[in-house]
């Protein structure tokens, strides 16, 4: 019997066209610098709540302090603390553009794995669409054996 043109590929054929999977996470970890890790673990902790608390703590132990505490114990008194808020804002704005680079790193390690994820789900379709080819020529070939039995096994009159 000859082979349909739309024959679906085998089992042999699919292996050979299949790409190995790559673990996106491991190749974005080598590919990054001592920088970007930097920025990464820095964006990793800055961007925690218990990072914020203990500046607030700080923030607020430093200024009450030096607000609250006798003249003669105060090491920063009311003109100096006014540096310190300053300080506290230059910190913010190094810290902001760290922040965004790491994010932008993880948004890059995010966008490489929804692309392996769907390469996985491409190639998931292709042999599910196969499978699904074979056993549509399963079953044409099982309906020519039933049909091909049936008439065989009529009683000849």
């Amino acid at each position: 019997m000859p082979e349909p043109t739309n024959a679906p590929l085998s089992l042999v054929e699919l292996k050979a066209k299949r790409k190995m999977i790559k673990n996106v996470n491991q190749e974005h970890k080598s590919k990054l610098s001592k920088l970007d890790k930097m920025a990464i673990w820095i964006t990793d902790h800055v961007g925690t709540m218990g990072f914020f608390i203990i500046i607030f703590v700080w923030t607020l132990i430093w200024l009450s302090f030096n607000t609250l505490a006798p003249a003669n114990y105060r090491f920063d008194p009311y003109p100096a603390f006014v540096l310190w808020l300053f300080m506290s804002n230059m910190i913010q704005i190094f810290l902001m553009p760290l922040i965004m680079i790491g994010q932008n790193l993880q948004s890059a390690h995010a966008e490489a794995r929804a692309e392996a994820d769907f390469e996985v789900n491409t190639k998931a379709e292709r042999e599910i669409e196969t499978i699904l080819l074979h056993l549509e020529n399963q079953n044409k070939m099982i309906l020519q054996i039933v049909q091909h039995l049936d008439k065989t096994s009529q009683p000849k009159s």
